[in-house]
C-alpha cells in the first residue's frame, strides 16, 4: 500500500473554504479503482492548515491517481489557494488500509 499524507496551508482566512474547493477532487478520487482512502482534517490550532491521509493499493494505483484530469484540476485550483508549498511524507507500507488498534478498546456499558 502506498501511503500518503500532505499538509495543506490555506491563505490565511480561506480555510472556510477549504473543504468546498476539495470536494469534487475528493469524491473523484475516493472512487478510483485503486483508492483505499482519502480523507482530511483541519488543525485545531491553526484554522487554514488541512492534512490529507490517503492511500493506494499499490503503484500502479498511485501513478494513475496523478495521471487523471481531476489531479491535474486539483492542482490547478489549489496552487491559487495555498499559502506555502505543502509538505508530504509518501512511504510504502504492508497492508491494505486501517487495521485495529491494539492498545485501546471501548468499555462494556452498564
Amino acid at each position: 500500500m502506498i501511503f500518503i499524507a500532505v499538509r495543506f496551508t490555506a491563505l490565511p482566512g480561506r480555510g472556510d473554504e477549504w473543504l468546498a474547493l476539495v470536494d469534487e477532487f475528493t469524491r473523484a478520487t475516493r472512487a478510483e479503482p485503486g483508492n483505499l482512502f482519502f480523507e482530511w482534517s483541519r488543525s485545531v490550532d491553526d484554522p487554514d492548515r488541512f492534512v490529507l491521509l490517503e492511500a493506494f493499493a499499490d503503484q500502479a494505483a498511485g501513478a494513475a491517481h496523478v495521471g487523471t484530469a481531476h489531479f491535474a484540476a486539483a492542482m490547478e485550483a489549489l496552487a491559487g489557494a495555498i499559502a506555502a508549498t505543502p509538505e508530504i511524507i509518501n512511504v510504502e507500507v504492508p497492508g491494505q488500509g486501517w487495521n485495529t488498534m491494539a492498545e485501546l478498546t471501548p468499555r462494556p456499558r452498564a
